[in-house]
């Protein structure tokens, strides 16, 4: 399954076991993305590996999201995965925890900005995925930080999911679909969150 095992480990599934795959589709992500809650093979990365298989795209997804990383977390683990896995996609899902911990917006923001760099540099395509936050934050930091996210990928070409829990955190019925914490999605809302991001992530995976 994929998932991230103790200490942060990754773990790789392919999706394709019988020839060698080309595409390699690297997630780096927080606990949105490390089935934080969930049993394994329920989180949205699983899902899009099944859903690969069943499309019959040939690729190889590694997970390398880790619960409670923030953007300077993936910022300094990022260059040893593009080095070891040499993805041809590189899918950024950080920041939420930045925003939960209160750190500058601008901080965020040139994470983000130098983690696509470093992925578009290799010569990865790339998808970055967009977070809100509630009312409570504030007016000006809630439209502040859902911007940052189109500002980055536009300065970085990279592709955007504007909101990755887009009908989930602001379902009518939102409150079945998030755990008992109310920060963390249940399984009910992965293919949701999978509904968000295939659209986006299927032409970069058929383009040539």
């Amino acid at each position: 399954m994929l998932a991230v095992g103790a200490g942060g480990a990754v773990n790789v599934a392919h999706a394709a076991t019988t020839v060698a795959t080309t595409r390699r589709i690297l997630v780096v992500g927080d606990s949105l993305s490390a089935e934080y809650g969930l049993a394994r093979g329920s989180g949205w990365v699983a899902l899009l590996e099944q859903r690969l298989q069943r499309e019959k795209i040939a690729a190889t997804v590694i997970n390398a999201s880790i619960s409670g990383d923030t953007t300077s977390g993936g910022r300094t683990r990022l260059p040893a995965l593009l080095a070891q896995h040499k993805p041809t996609h590189v899918i950024v899902e950080l920041g939420g925890n930045d925003a939960l911990r209160g750190l500058p917006l601008a901080m965020t923001r040139d994470n983000l900005l130098a983690m696509l760099e470093a992925a578009r540099a290799t010569g990865a395509r790339l998808l970055l995925l967009g977070m809100q936050l509630p009312p409570n934050y504030g007016r000006s930091y809630t439209q502040d930080f859902a911007a940052l996210y189109a500002e980055v990928a536009k300065a970085e070409n990279a592709a955007l999911v504007p909101f990755m829990l887009a009908g989930v955190a602001d379902s009518p019925k939102a409150d079945a679909l998030f755990q008992a914490d109310r920060i963390h999605p249940n399984a009910d809302a992965h293919p949701i969150i999978l509904a968000n991001v295939w659209p986006v992530l299927k032409p970069q995976l058929q383009a040539r």
